[in-house]
């Protein structure tokens, strides 16, 4: 066996995991393939000792903080393939390297999947953004639009309205609001526009307004949105555990998926998608995988 813990993913909550275990003397490889939901994003937020920090500035001091763990491994590239064996697990790692490992932690984020709309996935994470909590001091009192429709849009706008009066709801097309929430917003000044969006116009992602599909423009600091999501590799398929009705893997309190030996932690687990969530997950990831490997060896 190479590794006790094949971790895949290297972003926080696989470091988090890595650090937890090589405090606990394990062996470990850690596969990244360099490219975290969070590249654009400026800032990150709700993360103590790190607000206002660049994702990637959290993540380089994490890494570095890791590898001082001689028992620790880094390898820059894409997991191909894992398997379960006879012994344990094995994954192909850029189409040549093969390894093996008593235990896997997935923990390789979601893939998000912009609607098709122009300039959305450029300003995503910059002035398109998805969570208050993240982002909405940034933008509170500014003149800003929800980028949703049905049930979602207005529990969203209901959130947001704590943040910003001056909220406008864009439902892309036909509302799906009830007439009940349809007269609830507009008792809270939010205005509902139907009209299609034909473009999201900014610079360097940096929102300037949006263009409708019938030549109109409104002028906006930020969009809230939500973007689909899915696992960015079928590992799901490969090695047979199960996901939530919402395409994140489903895991208990422990971390553990559906298949014995193979746990999961971070944005894959979950749509709570908060640095300080994620990270706390990676540990008790890392905690239950070596109390398990130390109860099989006892």
């Amino acid at each position: 066996m190479d590794f006790d813990v094949i971790i895949i993913g290297g972003s926080y909550a696989g470091l988090s995991a890595a650090l937890a275990l090589g405090r606990a003397k394990r062996n470990i490889l850690i596969v990244d393939a360099g490219k975290p939901c969070n590249r654009q994003t400026p800032h990150a937020h709700n993360f103590l000792t790190h607000d206002g920090d660049a994702p990637a500035k959290i993540s380089a001091a994490a890494k570095a903080e890791v590898l001082k763990y001689p028992t620790v491994k880094f390898i820059d590239g894409t997991v191909n393939a894992a398997n379960k064996t006879a012994e344990g697990f094995s994954v192909m790692i850029n189409e040549s390297l093969s390894y093996s490992a008593r235990k896997l932690l997935v923990a390789t984020g979601l893939k998000d999947v912009f609607p098709n709309i122009k300039g959305f996935a450029e300003c995503w994470g910059i002035t398109v953004i998805h969570c208050p909590y993240c982002h909405g001091y940034e933008v509170s009192g500014e003149k800003i639009a929800l980028l949703m429709n049905g049930d979602i849009a207005f529990e969203m706008a209901k959130n947001l309205n704590h943040w910003n009066k001056d909220l406008t709801l864009l439902t892309n097309g036909k509302s799906h609001l009830t007439a009940e929430q349809t007269e609830k917003l507009k008792s809270k000044s939010i205005e509902i526009i139907e009209t299609e969006i034909k473009e999201i116009a900014h610079a360097n992602g940096k929102l300037t307004n949006v263009i409708f599909a019938d030549g109109t423009k409104l002028n906006l600091k930020a969009i809230y949105a939500k973007a689909d999501v899915e696992q960015h590799v079928d590992f799901h398929d490969q090695l047979g555990f199960e996901l939530t009705e919402f395409k994140t893997i489903k895991v208990d309190g422990q971390q553990q998926t559906t298949v014995k030996g193979v746990y999961a932690a971070g944005d894959c687990t979950t749509l709570m998608r908060s640095l300080s969530v994620i990270t706390a997950a990676g540990t008790m990831a890392a905690v239950m995988m070596n109390k398990e490997m130390i109860s099989e060896d006892f």
